[in-house]
């Protein structure tokens, strides 16, 4: 299969999706506030088209700048001395930016990553991520609203949108623990069983990607 990175211009939109290069990203945080939060970890893996290219992935731990709360290392097991010893976030962003490239990114509510992503980004004198990007919750719930004569009443409780809500109904295995490189890889599998069905709903590009899920 020829596969193509995303270029970031606008005409490279007119890629078809199985052509398409795609980084899938997840982080953990110390919570959700931009203003004090940090990234305590981040992972990504690569996908060609449709294949998950388990050899190509990317993980690291980060020393966080702000204290780690109990409530949120609850939910991803990342204990203080864990990361004790870690590189602050600085010293992982060029690894990052480079294993994005120009690819397509995915996730899932991925907005929130990609925005502790460019702050620390920003605040390091780096060039953002521009790369187009989009949301595996949104397409899951386009695709939902697009099939079946009563998808025009579909409506989704958002405790029913979370990963594992979705990857229970996609039938993906995983661990009750979970890291972000393993929630990259969960998320990595809902999008491929997206790719496979949003042809046969009319999208077949990147440009028409991006009209169901943007993120």
């Amino acid at each position: 299969m020829r596969t193509t990175f995303f270029s970031k211009k606008t005409e490279s939109a007119s890629l078809l999706l199985g052509d398409a290069v795609y980084t899938v990203l997840d982080t953990e945080l110390t919570g959700l506030d931009m203003k004090k939060d940090s990234i305590v970890s981040i992972g990504a893996v690569r996908m060609k088209g449709t294949r998950i290219d388990i050899g190509n992935s990317f993980y690291r731990l980060i020393h966080p700048a702000g204290r780690m709360d109990h409530k949120n290392i609850l939910i991803h097991g990342i204990t203080p001395s864990e990361v004790e010893e870690e590189p602050v976030v600085d010293a992982v962003l060029d690894d990052l930016s480079a294993f994005c490239g120009n690819s397509v990114i995915v996730g899932h509510f991925v907005s929130l990553d990609i925005n502790f992503i460019n702050r620390e980004l920003k605040r390091t004198g780096r060039a953002k991520l521009k790369n187009a990007a989009v949301d595996t919750c949104k397409i899951y719930e386009w695709i939902k609203s697009s099939e079946g004569a009563f998808s025009r009443h579909y409506s989704a409780r958002q405790d029913e949108l979370d990963l594992f809500s979705l990857a229970r109904e996609y039938n993906i295995t995983f661990n009750e623990g979970h890291n972000a490189l393993g929630d990259a890889f969960i998320t990595a599998q809902l999008f491929q069983r997206f790719l496979y069905a949003l042809p046969g709903l009319g999208v077949n590009s990147i440009r028409d990607l991006l009209k169901t899920g943007k993120a």
